[in-house]
């Protein structure tokens, strides 16, 4: 067996069969001098369609989409976006001229996601087709200089040299490589999955991209507060709020309804998570279609119902107490659950009532009432102190109450909020010191109010209520399979080496065949020479080494050793493919 040769593989050999192994467009840089305008246009589009190019506006995507994140958005939540207004206004300006109240449908955020979308499929087309050329062809043969690779290894053998090409060709099938016999040699190639990989991550992506615009060109997202043993039909009058995509027809709303049977919810007593939940459910009675049969389910925060294409989150609960408001005649005028919204964790609530028809004073004459209301669960002190709860449960319940009299301002046709008092037309109740008529009141208490106009009991029944989140958006799960494809494309890119074998068997002068073998990856790894000399050892098991009386080194007999030594003989070797056929 021959000593291998460990000399440097000539780059110049080495770079057709390299350039053969990738999948990449070959890229010339352009002549700048003779460049017109379709020489710029062809060179702008293979930068724009250049993989380099592709990672960078993905980079600029996910830094884009930073603000939509810190900044409250318009298609969230309007109500925060105002309230930021009022807080930031020197900022506001500077915000609203570079949009970022609206990022996700800015024209800086869509030209990066149209610029994105056009780079990548410019990108995977040729490589696609390329790589799809390759997976028809054939590996090509094998170089002539065998001993420039940065894998190798030889011996001699009695063996035939069509004997030995046979044993090789069975073997490296048996191995999963693509093999043929080509003139003297055997040539192998394997890890074709690694650029299937890479293609697959791409591919992935732009199916994400497609699946997140339609997303949200065909969404709909509204929210609906219920108190118990009130339902909710989804219809567009029905909601609170609602916001929907540019593409999205209010006849895309899925037929359904339910209704909310009861909150379940129970807190932890002591320790130091204490006044954390440990239960919290909605359990709802639903009816798909429009009389479909009635179903049960118990709605948790990780566990929404979905019903067709929409789903329903809960999001949010809290207290409603229910009051009862008489007029000066006794006659009632109000009556029921009214939501108040937390404040803090121990659910410390607030809100508003309001009375628009049917009441009148004491000297007959329609006024409208109003009250703010301050609710506590668990109020500390004993009914003395400040209001404030101590504990999210209703161990201690107390309502405060302030009253006013006058017009709500409902009329005048301009939006308010239904948890907020208007109180610049109206006037305050006054007690006998001519303070503000205000009072805590437990369950079951009676508050009246001054000079016979009325009165507002607090009743001892207690209900809660759920804020729930209804939404529709197509495409999840085209996103989904998008991000798992993904990821499996970028495990198989990453650790899946593309490399190629050749084994050659010739008859030497003196009849007795020499066996050459060598291995290229596409990358410098310690894999390949390990791989090679696996191979090597496999294969002289069925054409082992003939008797050589020149050799004075007994290791050299071993091809597997002499494989791994060829790695670290060339360890300085341009880890390119290819030699001279």
């Amino acid at each position: 067996m021959s000593k291998t040769d460990t000399t440097a593989p000539d780059t110049e050999d080495l770079g057709a069969a390299g350039s053969q192994l990738s999948t990449a467009p070959k890229e010339e840089l352009p002549n700048l001098p003779a460049l017109g305008v379709i020489g710029w246009a062809r060179w702008f589009w293979r930068q724009l369609t250049s993989m380099r190019v592709a990672l960078i506006l993905l980079l600029l995507l996910s830094l884009a989409s930073i603000p939509g994140s810190l900044i409250p958005q318009n298609s969230v939540d309007e109500l925060k976006v105002e309230q930021f207004k009022r807080t930031h206004e020197s900022l506001t300006p500077f915000y609203e001229k570079l949009q970022l109240f609206d990022v996700y449908s800015s024209v800086w955020f869509s030209a990066i996601y149209i610029l994105l979308f056009i780079s990548l499929i410019g990108c995977i087309v040729p490589r696609t087709w390329q790589f799809v050329g390759q997976l028809k062809g054939r590996p090509p043969g094998a170089p002539k200089r065998l001993t420039r690779l940065p894998a190798y290894t030889t011996w001699r053998t009695e063996s035939s040299p069509e004997d030995v090409r046979d044993e090789a060709l069975k073997l490296l099938k048996g191995r999963r490589f693509r093999a043929h016999i080509e003139g003297d040699a055997v040539t192998a190639e394997k890890g074709y999955a690694r650029e299937a990989g890479n293609l697959l991550f791409h591919i992935s992506l732009i199916v994400m991209l497609i699946a997140f615009a339609v997303g949200v060109l065909f969404k709909s997202e509204g929210g609906k507060l219920i108190v118990e043993g009130d339902g909710f039909a989804n219809t567009l009058v029905q909601y609170d709020d609602f916001q929907s995509g540019s593409f999205f027809d209010n006849d895309d709303l899925e037929p359904f309804s339910f209704r909310l049977d009861k909150f379940e919810d129970a807190y932890e007593r002591s320790g130091p998570s204490k006044g954390t939940a440990r239960t919290f459910k909605a359990h709802v009675t639903y009816t798909e279609g429009v009389d479909g049969p009635e179903k049960k389910k118990a709605i948790e925060v990780n566990s929404p119902l979905t019903v067709g294409d929409s789903t329903v989150y809960l999001i949010a609960h809290g207290y409603a107490p229910v009051v009862t408001v008489k007029d000066a005649r006794g006659k009632v005028v109000y009556s029921g659950a009214t939501p108040l919204l937390p404040l803090d964790a121990n659910i410390t609530s607030t809100g508003a009532i309001k009375i628009a028809d049917g009441y009148r004073n004491k000297d007959g004459k329609k006024e409208q009432l109003g009250f703010n209301a301050f609710f506590v669960p668990t109020f500390a002190g004993d009914g003395k102190g400040e209001m404030f709860s101590q504990f999210p449960a209703p161990d201690f319940p107390v309502l405060a109450l302030s009253a006013y009299h006058g017009s709500l301002g409902i009329d005048s046709g301009i939006p308010q909020n239904v948890y907020q008092l208007d109180t610049s037309k109206m006037k305050e109740f006054k007690d006998k010191k001519g303070e503000l008529f205000k009072q805590r009141l437990l369950p079951g208490e009676t508050m009246q109010l001054p000079d016979g106009q009325g009165s507002v009991t607090y009743e001892k029944e207690l209900r809660e209520w759920a804020s729930f989140q209804v939404k529709q958006q197509p495409g999840n799960i085209w996103a989904l399979a998008g991000a798992i494809a993904a990821i499996a494309g970028l495990v198989g890119s990453l650790f899946i080496q593309r490399r190629r074998v050749w084994v050659r068997a010739v008859r030497g002068d003196d009849g007795v065949t020499v066996v050459e073998m060598a291995g290229l990856g596409r990358s410098e790894s310690a894999k390949v020479p390990e791989e090679l000399g696996d191979l090597a050892a496999v294969l002289h098991t069925s054409a082992p080494s003939a008797p050589d009386p020149a050799s004075e080194d007994p290791a050299s007999e071993d091809p597997a050793s002499e494989a791994s030594a060829s790695e670290d003989s060339s360890s300085e070797a341009v880890p390119a493919e290819g030699a001279e056929k």
